[in-house]
């Protein structure tokens, strides 16, 4: 019988604590870390993506951050090819992978092995459905999507309007929904075992208003004005994570500063409740953990119990 590698992923919430646990689990089990957040691969993107700092990333190493510029873009193929790439590289050293973040797509995409339809693209098509969600706003073409096929409406986020649009394209070129044509292929040779970090909602809208104020106080406004002085369109998709559009709008005059916090601080909870269908509770490959003083002792037991051995 042809024995799996490990590979433990912890995900939970937007402000969950998942980077200090990570680290710290890490440290412990000779391991390395691998962002799954889809914001935290571009560089100058650091404040308003709560990337781990210089000195997190010299306790653990980290991989799969500042990688790219703001304006590249990164699909669940390419996110997938690199982070297999880590975690063999990784094993190969002799060393524990730690895949972490809270992007359910790029968690899903990997653990499952979904592969994306590659329909050719359509330029005609795309410009028309282009046209259409400048008109409609990036929820009106999601709302479009998620009419024609509710299952990639979960799937997409509505922020990501490139990626609404490219499954309109795939829809009206083939006749088939989007999800339907996804494909699921596990990677062999591999055991994942998921960890997820658990809070009561009120605790956690707390944390939530808390890091957003630290945001504030440490330069997410001028973040985002360097990113756009620097060339970065402010209709690109790194600048539509939450925290950035936001802001984007209050510099482009849209709306003042304390409409753009509020707008931060409801658009967090709105995620996090969308992250919360993809980590579902009940879902028995998830390990739940509840936060506390004694979480990482708690999940170290279990790393244990599932035949982890620490360094």
């Amino acid at each position: 019988m042809t024995s799996t590698k490990p590979v433990i992923v912890i995900i939970g919430p937007t402000a969950s604590g998942k980077t200090e646990v990570s680290i710290k689990l890490a440290r412990h089990f000779n391991g390395e870390i691998i962002s799954a957040d889809s914001r935290q691969f571009y560089e100058h993107m650091d404040i308003g993506t709560a990337k781990p700092t210089n000195y997190q990333m010299t306790q653990a190493p980290h991989h799969l951050i500042n990688v790219s510029q703001p304006e590249d873009i990164w699909s669940l193929a390419r996110f997938k090819e690199a982070a297999m790439g880590c975690i063999s590289d990784i094993h190969a050293r002799g060393r524990l992978p730690f895949v972490v973040g809270g992007t359910g797509q790029y968690v899903w995409g990997l653990i499952e092995g979904w592969t994306i339809p590659e329909e050719p693209v359509d330029e005609r098509l795309r410009r028309c459905l282009e046209d259409w969600s400048s008109e409609l706003g990036a929820k009106g073409i999601h709302t479009v999507l998620s009419r024609l096929d509710p299952a990639a409406g979960e799937i997409v986020q509505f922020e990501n309007v490139r990626r609404s649009i490219r499954a309109l394209e795939v829809i009206f070129s083939t006749g088939r929904k989007f999800s339907e044509q996804r494909r699921k292929q596990p990677p062999e040779g591999l055991d994942f075992i998921l960890m997820g970090i658990q809070w009561e909602r009120p605790a956690l809208y707390q944390r939530v208003d808390q890091r957003i104020e630290i945001m504030l106080n440490t330069g997410l406004v001028e973040e985002v004005r360097y990113l756009i002085a620097s060339g970065i369109n402010p209709d690109s998709p790194a600048l539509s994570a939450i925290g950035y559009r936001e802001i984007t709008g209050y510099l482009t005059g849209k709306h003042t500063l304390d409409e753009a916090v509020m707008l931060i601080k409801r658009n967090t909870r709105q995620y996090i409740r969308r992250q919360a269908n993809w980590f579902k509770a009940d879902d028995p490959r998830i390990a739940w953990f509840p936060a506390g003083d004694d979480l990482v002792e708690r999940m170290s037991v279990y790393l244990k119990e599932k035949g982890i051995v620490s360094a």
